[in-house]
């Protein structure tokens, strides 16, 4: 009789460590699992098993999210039909979530593919098998539920106690052998910070002031060691700032707030009045948008995807509504559509409209007020340079949304610093010499350090009697275009020297693109 070859059963093995404890050592608790996992796999050369060449180590990644990058390889190259066998220490090594096996299975069962534990020993080519590596995993998913218990009451605990337990330093702390001790530098800044808004009066005023001088948020680090580092100022995050009670030494846990460990950095009466004037103006929101005029209140965006916010301003005893873009309104005008603001009447009675020439089409002559039509009809408007997009509610849950188009000419609006002759605006003087000034200024003090007759824009600003980062804001102004010059020279471009100077590119066609010149 001919001897039965066995089929050549290619096995990877697969390793897995939740944390990153101990595995800078020569021989961690991977190289313990990948052993035992070899020896089994010699142990059944008789079988036809061999070991593929490769290694699939998740070192630090928890088992309940197949978010892993050894295990995403190793399942393309399941994907790839040139693996038999997975093997792994325990059944917890590959995942710890019931849902999440079933998942693998499924996929292990498409392409043919056995899984083996070493110390639980399985295959889920046999019901019995299945059965077995199901209990199993539901008291692995349930040690990981208990887990989570466990810490999510020892953080109650300490947050109870006052304890810093890790996240996001606040602005103004750095850790210290995991204790919060309060920066100099940084405390002087949120303390600024409270004190200008109660002085401006706005967030949004705050945050235009910030950005003006250049200053930029503090970097953050994520648990992946990625550093997020803002490059301006927000209205959110400055409104969470302002509402902070971590800076008078108070811990906020699930509504309670209970005394920190760490030292304060805010008086309570500055605190205290800070909250008490964002308490006011939440109420005086809640009364605008209770009287409100302004039809498409969260229903309008620009082109670029931004909501547009209702403002207004008055000019000679003119009130001119309008809507703006949060872009704009946060300091990025760049960034906004094709339209940053538009006339509030104009829009309105553009979507009005379209809507009633719609709905008489449909459905015979209709006679409604627009603000009716609007409020009952408009689902979302995007605003462009030449048109606006309306999505019409449907008038049955299971009829498709439909998308009207209408021709748009927007309006030159009023704004401050600008004046009106003749149906044309022009920058008014002062603003215009305002700006000559500036550039001649970043000139001149660019000049000075090619000469070396300044050495450093520290120097610059202690001879002027300025702030360095107004120094450094507004050089940038020395490499402005020529065409661009002469356009704030006669009055073509309408812009401050915030507007100007922030931001601004070094190459002159991009500066040019930017003021469309």
């Amino acid at each position: 009789m001919k001897p039965v070859v066995q089929k050549p059963q290619r096995c990877a093995i697969y390793t897995r460590k939740s944390t990153d404890h101990n595995l800078d050592l020569t021989f961690n608790s991977l190289d313990a699992q990948r052993e035992a996992c070899e020896a089994y796999i010699k142990s059944q050369a008789h079988e036809g098993w061999s070991l593929l060449p490769g290694r699939f180590d998740d070192g630090a990644f928890s088992g309940a999210s197949l978010d892993r990058p050894a295990l995403k390889t190793l399942i393309e190259i399941v994907k790839s039909r040139t693996i038999d066998i997975i093997v792994v220490y325990k059944v917890d090594r590959l995942t710890r979530s019931l849902a999440d096996f079933a998942k693998l299975v499924e996929l292990f069962d498409e392409y043919d593919v056995s899984f083996v534990s070493v110390t639980q020993s399985f295959n889920t080519t046999s019901s019995m098998g299945r059965l077995t590596l199901n209990v199993l995993l539901s008291f692995a998913q349930f040690e990981r539920e208990v887990i989570g218990e466990r810490v999510r009451d020892k953080i109650s605990a300490s947050k109870r106690k006052g304890l810093w337990v890790g996240g996001p330093i606040p602005v103004g702390y750095r850790s210290v052998n995991k204790k919060l001790e309060v920066v100099p530098q940084e405390a002087d800044l949120v303390r600024r910070i409270f004190v200008d808004y109660l002085r401006l009066g706005s967030i949004p005023a705050l945050v235009r002031s910030l950005n003006d001088e250049g200053l930029r948020p503090k970097p953050r680090q994520l648990s992946n060691g990625q550093v997020i580092a803002p490059t301006h100022y927000r209205n959110g995050p400055v409104n969470y700032l302002l509402r902070n009670r971590f800076y008078i030494g108070e811990v906020v846990y699930k509504g309670q707030v209970h005394v920190g460990e760490h030292e304060p950095i805010l008086a309570n009466d500055l605190f205290e009045a800070v909250q008490a004037r964002l308490a006011a103006q939440a109420i005086e929101r809640t009364r605008l948008q209770a009287t409100s005029s302004w039809q498409l209140t969260g229903r309008i965006f620009d082109d670029r995807g931004h909501r547009m916010s209702p403002t207004h301003s008055t000019k000679n005893g003119v009130r001119y509504r309008f809507y703006v873009s949060q872009a704009a309104v946060q300091g990025l005008r760049e960034k906004a559509g094709s339209l940053h603001r538009v006339s509030a009447p104009d829009v309105e009675r553009t979507v009005a409209e379209a809507l009633q020439a719609h709905l008489s089409a449909d459905d015979g002559a209709i006679n409604a007020d627009p603000a009716a039509l609007i409020q009952t009809h408009a689902q979302r408007v995007t605003v462009g340079r030449t048109s606006i997009h309306i999505t019409v509610t449907p008038l049955h849950a299971d009829a498709m949304p439909v998308i009207l188009t209408a021709p748009f000419r927007p309006k030159q609006l009023p704004r401050k610093g600008v004046t009106h002759k003749a149906g044309s605006t022009e920058t008014s003087d002062h603003n215009r010499q305002t700006l000559l000034h500036a550039i001649a200024r970043a000139q001149r003090w660019i000049d000075d350090l090619r000469s070396g007759r300044s050495m450093s824009f520290a120097q610059i600003a202690q001879s002027e009697n300025l702030v360095e980062r107004h120094v450094r804001f507004l050089a940038p102004l020395a490499f402005l275009s020529p065409k661009i010059i002469s356009s704030i020279a006669d009055g073509s471009i309408h812009v401050t020297v915030s507007q100007l100077a922030r931001g601004l590119p070094m190459v002159w066609a991009d500066q040019e693109k930017r003021f469309n010149q």
